[in-house]
């Protein structure tokens, strides 16, 4: 982890670009406190991809087209449960 104030940031900046799309995210700090983190546009867009819900996430499945056997044997041992 590269960590710049932010006076050596400015004053430096295409060396921190290079090193953020190159290598790894670039922290930032003003006044010894962590402020700003410099990342390639790449890892942001990966960062800020919508997540997909559970139920998307299901519909998208290979399987939904399946005829899915989820039936129990009749052999299958059954947990007696104490209420």
């Amino acid at each position: 982890m590269s960590i710049w104030q932010l006076q050596q940031a400015k004053s430096h900046l295409s060396e921190v670009v290079r090193l953020a799309v190159q290598q790894e995210p670039q922290h930032i700090t003003v006044r010894g406190e962590p402020t700003v983190v410099m990342l390639s546009y790449q890892e942001y867009l990966r960062l800020t991809k919508p997540k997909l819900s559970l139920v998307d996430f299901m519909r998208q499945s290979p399987l939904l087209e399946e005829d899915l056997d989820i039936t129990r044997d009749s052999q299958s041992f059954i947990r007696d449960v104490e209420l």
